[in-house]
């Protein structure tokens, strides 16, 4: 329904078995060996999340360098302004180093720029306001790595930049005072993927000194948690480690801040994972950032005052709010403008009146419905405009930003989400270079949107609560581990109802004699086009579920399709086969044609529901062959609306989840029409019966 392609991974028996005689529980060993690991020792390597996992934070370039500089800096009380980033990963890096440095008695001030105003990174005006503010230090986090000309502006006004980033770098590197950045080339730092807060806590280990990295690691490890899930950084390596710490920390957190802003979102009563993280924390704290109101989020994170970080967290949440409004009204816009078409290379859309804030977010939902990467442009006053991009099946955006750098006036960003800037009068010529390079990329193939499941569950019986319980092994979940997702063959749905306000779908379902319950968010019983009775494959991840002291298994639905029977999935070849103008034998083309009768049964089923009617073709089939007392054949149902949408009797669109919505069309006055003069009844009859002739002959 939601994904066009299952990728069901093959159980390897042999590793499965050897892990289970080990004592691996079944669905963790299910999801180690889909994932390619076949040994416990590979398996405790790749969980680890002890101190040995941290790397020694001077193997990273230039280190030593930052932090003499900033050491010096201290020494002869210079004022250091610490300049981030306004998203989560930027924020919480500012207040990290912040924090640590005022700690110190540094005389620290931290800048982030407006979104709206100033855009991305590092900019002249702030450069000029932070020396009129008698700044001699700037130490960028999350953001800088592209600043060639800022930095040399900022020494020509007399001060030192360190650039502490972990974004991909271009050819030439500012000339800072120190380059901090794993992705730097002649960087011999052996873990590439920390986020920007992730740097910054280096930064503030090195400068601590070894002896103290233990302490260090474990004050800041629950922002470092919090950035790393927020920029969807890989969680393996080293930053397993940090979300791992920082969320046991976060649990009991000592920042009022956070604090407060838990107990407005409503997760101190629930688990603290990276989950909470990313869709309950992360998303009030980007607000800020994406409203223009970076500097609330990071007042509330460094406050100290719990009256001030209660009515902050109250004003992040509304926020919020007001950010999840805009964009839903941005999306919707951006639907209507694509209309009906279902797939594209890219989208490259553009607007005057779209919130620069948001469209990142948007970006990121069409990505995920339309299975192709997503260029949103916000066009400014000047000609210019300012875009959010998000990429789709791992297609590399910085890479493909580089191809077309002679025609954006500037970009910046990872392999799948980043930002660029653009003249109004080239988005046409972008579009179509994009384009041209997706279609290399993919080999002319069309993305679709694929769902990567770690196995099949044969045997219900596996689903305990034990056995579920057992998966926290694996967390944290994220980029690189995610979410333990299987799936079900064949369960048929026994109970279905519209909980949550009518928003979501609750659902029960048995098989092999067991009953599985099931909740399927943001999806309606009309939208999932299933009645009691129906038969379906459901991709799910398993969940407790806890109500007044009894705890129960939950499959939290990903997806749902139509289970077909041997004889349904032949029928349905066989339609597709002939739709795409492959040959088909006499004896198939005889099978496809239907009985007067049976035209007669799908009319007077459509036509008594007031002309209009959403349907599976193999519930269409069902129904019509129920009321009108006759064969079931989904195969003969689709011929017949085929032939009468081509007559001009009715029209019909495919929706999601394999569903056909059919419409009569009124025709006063125009007589009646032949059915079997149809052009599809004519070539199935020329196949029928002129070939099988020549046969003969």
């Amino acid at each position: 329904m939601k994904y066009q392609q299952w990728n069901i991974q093959n159980m390897p028996q042999a590793p499965y078995k050897a892990m289970r005689d080990q004592g691996v529980p079944a669905l963790v060993a299910a999801t180690l060996c889909a994932r390619g690991i076949s040994s416990v020792e590979e398996a405790k390597e790749l969980l680890s999340s002890s101190a040995s996992q941290l790397q020694d934070p001077f193997l990273m370039k230039d280190m030593a360098r930052a932090t003499g500089r900033i050491r010096a800096a201290m020494e002869r009380h210079e004022r250091i302004a610490v300049y981030g980033d306004y998203d989560v990963d930027g924020i919480t890096a500012t207040c990290l180093l912040t924090h640590y440095l005022r700690s110190q008695g540094a005389d620290v001030i931290y800048y982030i720029p407006n979104r709206l105003d100033e855009g991305y990174g590092v900019n002249r005006k702030a450069i000029e306001k932070l020396a009129a503010d008698d700044i001699k230090l700037i130490i960028t986090v999350d953001c800088g790595i592209t600043a060639v000309e800022e930095v040399k502006y900022a020494r020509s006004l007399g001060l030192d930049m360190i650039i502490t980033d972990h974004h991909e770098c271009k050819e030439e590197i500012p000339n800072a005072v120190a380059v901090v950045d794993p992705h730097r080339k002649d960087c011999r730092y052996p873990f590439k993927d920390l986020a920007g807060v992730g740097v910054a806590l280096k930064v503030v280990m090195a400068l601590g000194g070894e002896a103290n990295y233990p302490v260090l690691f474990q004050e800041y490890a629950d922002l470092a948690a919090v950035g790393t899930v927020a920029d969807v950084m890989k969680l393996l390596g080293e930053n397993r480690t940090i979300v791992r710490v920082g969320l046991n920390h976060l649990k009991r957190t000592r920042r009022r801040g956070l604090y407060s802003l838990m107990m407005e979102a409503g997760t101190l009563n629930r688990s603290i994972n990276s989950t909470t993280v990313g869709y309950c924390i992360s998303p009030r704290i980007n607000a800020a950032g994406r409203m223009g109101r970076a500097t609330m989020a990071t007042e509330l994170i460094l406050t100290e005052d719990t009256a001030r970080a209660d009515l902050l967290a109250h004003e992040l949440c509304e926020l919020n709010r007001q950010r999840q409004a805009v964009e839903l009204d941005i999306f919707n816009q951006c639907i209507q403008r694509v209309g009906e078409q279902k797939q594209f290379d890219c989208l490259v859309l553009a607007d005057r009146t779209w919130h620069q804030g948001v469209v990142g977010i948007v970006a990121s939902r069409l990505s995920e419905q339309f299975a192709c990467p997503v260029f949103m442009i916000c066009l400014q006053e000047d000609g210019k405009g300012k875009g959010s991009c998000r990429s789709y099946g791992g297609f590399n955006l910085f890479c493909s930003l580089e191809q077309c750098a002679d025609i954006l006036e500037g970009y910046g960003g990872h392999a799948l989400a980043a930002g660029f800037t653009i003249l109004e009068e080239n988005i046409d010529t972008f579009r179509t270079r994009m384009e041209g390079i997706i279609r290399e990329k993919t080999g002319g193939e069309k993305m679709v949107s694929t769902l990567n499941v770690d196995g099949e569950i044969e045997d219900t019986g596996i689903l305990t609560v034990e056995q579920v319980d057992a998966l926290s092994m694996l967390e944290p979940y994220g980029a690189g581990n995610p979410k333990p997702i299987f799936s079900l063959s064949g369960v048929t749905v026994t109970c279905l109802s519209d909980v949550g306000g009518g928003r979501h779908l609750k659902m029960r379902a048995s098989r092999d004699g067991r009953t599985v319950d099931m909740i399927f968010f943001s999806v309606t019983r009309s939208k999932a086009g299933l009645t009691v009775g129906d038969r379906a494959d459901v991709a799910f991840y398993p969940q407790i579920n806890e109500y007044r002291g009894s705890r129960t298994v939950q499959l939290h639905l990903v997806d749902l399709r139509p289970a077909y029977s041997k004889k349904q999935q032949e029928e349905k070849a066989l339609y597709q086969k002939f739709c795409r103008g492959e040959d088909i034998t006499p004896k198939e083309a005889r099978a496809m044609i239907p009985q007067r009768d049976e035209f007669a049964g799908v009319w007077r089923y459509l036509a008594c529901r007031n002309g209009e009617v959403s349907d599976t073709p193999i519930r269409l089939a069902r129904k019509v062959a129920h009321e009108a007392d006759l064969v079931e054949s989904a195969l003969r149902t689709m011929i017949c609306l085929d032939v009468m949408e081509q007559l001009d009797l009715l029209k019909f669109t495919w929706e999601e989840g394999d569903v056909l919505r059919i419409t009569l069309r009124k025709r006063w006055g125009k007589g009646k029409v032949n059915l079997y003069e149809a052009p599809i009844i004519q070539k199935l009859q020329d196949i029928a019966w002129n070939e099988n002739r020549k046969a003969e002959a």
